[in-house]
């Protein structure tokens, strides 16, 4: 029986967790590899990506991941049910959304943030689907995309973590997230990559 790892969020303990949706722009390349540079082949749980990028040209983010990471790698599809132990990067050019069965919808919809995909988009409706069960994580970037998402992933009882300031190559998103709220855990990519592998651990 695997020892479930005693994490008390705001005097209550954690719900189960669902999903891990991570969100960034500016610099997120690096902090996503670094972020997901080592996670096992084992990792129960979905984990969507989300990286502002042009519109055009091939997603490359896929290959670079999928060197990196012992899970599976693909990019989302429409209509598509989430699977444990993937890791799901967003197309470009389309917002990304999880319904409540639990699968993805792909959207031409306005940009939000002047971005698309849009890490709100995403946030929000993870935290319609999964409620507590989602966990969203918002790293370095140049625009406030994903700060008013993970508040809402927070006011839905989801775990949120955000990457310190001073640990992103841009601070801008960071600092949009902690204008807003008080995240479950405010740490640098290193330990945020360990938190991640800790939250995986299923309850006991």
């Amino acid at each position: 029986m695997s020892r479930q790892p005693q994490i008390r969020l705001r005097g209550r303990s954690r719900a189960p967790l669902e999903a891990i949706l991570v969100g960034a722009s500016a610099g997120g390349v690096e902090a996503l590899m670094n972020l997901f540079d080592g996670l096992p082949a084992d990792f129960r749980l979905p984990v969507v990506c989300m990286l502002h990028m042009p519109e055009s040209g091939d997603n490359l983010l896929v290959e670079l991941l999928a060197r990196r990471v012992g899970l599976a790698v693909k990019e989302a599809e429409d209509k598509e049910r989430l699977r444990g132990g993937v890791l799901y990067v967003a197309p470009a050019g389309y917002h990304l959304s999880i319904e409540m069965d639990r699968s993805f919808s792909l959207s031409r919809e306005e940009p939000r943030h002047f971005s698309r995909p849009s890490i709100d988009i995403l946030f929000e409706s993870a935290a319609d689907a999964y409620g507590a069960g989602a966990a969203g994580a918002l790293l370095t970037g140049a625009n406030e995309d994903g700060a008013a998402g993970l508040l809402a992933i927070a006011r839905a009882g989801g775990l949120t973590l955000v990457q310190t300031p001073s640990d992103a190559q841009v601070r801008t998103m960071p600092e949009a997230a902690l204008a807003l709220l008080q995240p479950d855990f405010l740490l640098p990519i290193d330990a945020m990559r360990t938190l991640l592998a800790e939250l995986d651990a299923p309850l006991c």
